[in-house]
């Protein structure tokens, strides 16, 4: 099947199209584009040079895919922003182009669910089967892990990481790094441990979540330090992958990891 472009699309003779692509009224496809097969674009959408996007996504009205960065550093270079396969944006979403700052890749994994208003800085990697609700904002840098929710109108701070299988609540405005298997919610976001349900719909076993109940806990809750916490899960709980996965997360963190929500609140009553 060929390609069925709108008669007032303006696609470049330098792009890429796949089989079956669709490009909807007033589009534009700019210079060194690639578009998978089976991708559809509505109308009013932009997407600008060196962006490429996989198989069987869906791009709604008025998003604008692989716009300069928004940094006062960035001299023009040639940098890119790489979108998977089976991947919906909805209306008015921005994506924008790494920088030499990082390795100049904005991307973003299969299957991922972008709602409509949602801004994806430059740098930003979101992993796959993830849901950003609308009005999500990532500033640069930020990292986003495989099976994500995060919630409506929250901004993340730049460099901030979200771990796999997290849940972040609406409105929730993020300055710190949140391990996987969590939740988190509130101004500045605070955790409220595990995401049960997710874990729970992603098929995980009572086995597992009661190993990653335990090491929470330990580590949050039991011990007056976060290093403590982790040299007792090291010490008393076996390391299965999802324990390994929670304990790197926190080990590498360089933003500092967001509180625990009950020793936040003794915090805030002592002072």
């Amino acid at each position: 099947m060929g390609v069925k472009i709108h008669p007032t699309a303006i696609v470049s003779p330098k792009a890429q199209l796949g089989v079956n692509v669709e490009v909807g009224p007033f589009s534009i496809i700019e210079d060194d584009v690639q578009i998978g097969d089976n991708t559809k674009i509505s109308s009013n959408v932009k997407i600008k040079p060196y962006t490429t996007i996989g198989q069987n996504c869906q791009i709604f009205e008025g998003s604008v895919i692989g716009g300069l960065p928004q940094h006062i550093g960035f001299k023009g270079e040639k940098t890119f922003v790489k979108i998977g396969d089976n991947v919906v944006i909805r209306e008015y979403v921005t994506v924008n182009r790494g920088t030499s700052f990082d390795d100049g890749i904005t991307q973003i994994g299969d299957n991922t669910y972008l709602m409509a208003y949602v801004h994806i800085a430059h740098d930003c990697k979101v992993g796959h089967d993830t849901i950003l609700a609308n009005n999500v904002t990532l500033a640069g840098h930020v990292q986003i892990g495989d099976y994500v929710f995060i919630g409506g109108l929250t901004p993340i701070h730049q460099f901030c990481r979200v771990g796999d299988y997290a849940m972040v609540g609406g409105a929730s405005a993020v300055d710190k790094d949140i391990p996987p298997f969590t939740r988190a919610s509130k101004n500045h976001a605070l955790l409220y441990g595990l995401n049960l349900v997710g874990l729970q719909r992603r098929g995980f076993t009572k086995e597992q979540i009661k190993l990653l109940k335990e090491a929470y806990k330990t580590v949050f809750l039991r011990s007056n330090t976060i290093s403590e916490g982790i040299q007792r899960v090291k010490e008393t709980l076996p390391m299965t992958p999802e324990i390994q996965k929670f304990i790197q997360f926190i080990e590498t963190s360089k933003r500092g990891i967001a509180p625990e929500a009950s020793k936040k609140k003794k915090w805030v009553k002592s002072v």
